[in-house]
């Protein structure tokens, strides 16, 4: 019997691995004998330049090669002019591999450039800057500068919106229901926002190879299936623990939102590396009004139950303190493709919350469709894009 059982075991390992065999023979043959017979047209090389930096008498370029085919890089110019440059670690590249080339060149801050790269069949790519600035030295003064301005744009303002809970604690159960509604309404906001901003960052910076709107959704999916396992497996620990779960809900909206204010930091940094000072003030100013509104959707389903100021503000924390690292990193090592999966993965978590609220909604025995919660989606939704309008 148990012969039995081991080689019928056997039997169900090989017919589940003797697919993936043939499909591994299958690519092996696609990119050996067989490549002659599909190898049809003329593969076009593409390279794309992700970053430009200006230090002291120089520009660097860090360029990638996207296309189906290795290249060599052999010329770069500024504003249509041949400029002297090396490339480092060497001039060929190979598919998605990465080379930085240096071209010594006296820029002036604020003034607009033209980068252009070369490579060896002619064909030539280019990015402008709408105005040069010197590149970010990692120094404990633009740390503590960082810090500040995540401070600004995420940790105050979500502890000022944190005050309503002492207005929304003493409603009305339907007024109540309103402000879950709002709250849901505020959070799909952000979501949308999240996305339509991640695809704006590839559709810019990022080559069409990596299939920029595709990886949004791939990585929003992901995001959502990945944090809806784990906030099941809260709620479920709330209801069998000192946990409540009114507390499990609003350390998940926390959570969300510091994935997606972590997005904002990085935006902020970026806009301070690349030298849109003016900008980066002007989003600052935006995002604190904007995150404002984030407070009442923590606040909200923490307002049915005892009052802990302790939890609370280590809520506010989980949510805010998450820009100041996203301003860290997009101030001195901005990625572009970085910043499309963290979006994503905010916009994933924040829709996750939003399921976990309306069912909680619906477990209030309230209609999804009754006055009080259709006006608060709706006004949550409008002040968020009110306030969007200064960002």
């Amino acid at each position: 019997m148990e012969l039995d059982g081991n080689s019928s075991r056997g039997k169900t390992i090989a017919s589940g691995v003797i697919p993936f065999v043939f499909v591994i023979i299958l690519m092996l043959y696609i990119f050996g004998p067989g490549s002659d017979l599909l190898d049809l047209g003329i593969p076009l090389p593409e390279i794309t330049i992700e970053k430009i930096d200006f230090v002291d008498s120089e520009i660097q370029a860090t360029v990638r090669n996207t296309g189906p085919i290795s290249v060599e890089v052999v010329m770069a110019d500024v504003n249509d002019r041949i400029q002297p440059a090396a490339v480092e670690p060497d001039k060929s590249l190979e598919r998605f591999e990465t080379a930085l080339v240096r071209i010594p060149f006296e820029w002036n801050a604020g003034e607009p450039y033209t980068i252009g790269i070369t490579i060896d069949d002619g064909t030539r790519f280019e990015k402008e800057i709408d105005a040069a600035a010197p590149a970010l030295d990692f120094s404990l003064d633009l740390v503590v500068f960082f810090a500040i301005i995540g401070t600004y744009v995420g940790v105050i303002p979500i502890m000022i919106g944190l005050l309503w809970l002492p207005f929304i604690k003493k409603i009305s159960r339907k007024k109540y229901h309103f402000f879950l509604a709002l709250t849901a309404g505020l959070l799909l906001f952000l979501a949308i926002d999240s996305i339509e901003e991640a695809i704006d960052v590839s559709d810019e910076n990022l080559a069409g190879s990596f299939n920029g709107t595709l990886l949004v959704v791939t990585i929003v999916i992901l995001s959502f299936l990945v944090l809806y396992y784990a906030g099941e497996k809260l709620v479920k620990q709330a209801n069998s623990s000192k946990i409540t779960k009114h507390v499990a809900i609003a350390l998940m909206i926390s959570i969300g939102i510091g994935l997606h204010n972590f997005g904002e930091g990085l935006a902020i940094g970026a806009s301070v590396g690349l030298g849109s000072i003016a900008f980066s003030t002007f989003l600052i100013v935006g995002f604190a009004l904007h995150n404002t509104t984030e407070g009442i959707a923590i606040a909200a389903p923490m307002s049915r139950g005892k009052l802990m100021i302790g939890k609370l503000v280590a809520m506010g924390l989980i949510a805010g303190t998450p820009a100041i690292f996203g301003a860290w990193l997009g101030g001195f090592s901005y990625s572009p493709f970085s910043t499309v999966i963290f979006l994503s993965i905010g916009a994933g978590a924040i829709f996750q919350v939003i399921l976990v609220l309306v069912k909680w909604i619906k477990e209030q025995d309230t209609v999804l469709s009754s006055g009080a919660v259709v006006s608060g989606f709706a006004t949550g939704i409008s002040i968020m894009y009110l306030t969007s309008i200064l960002v």
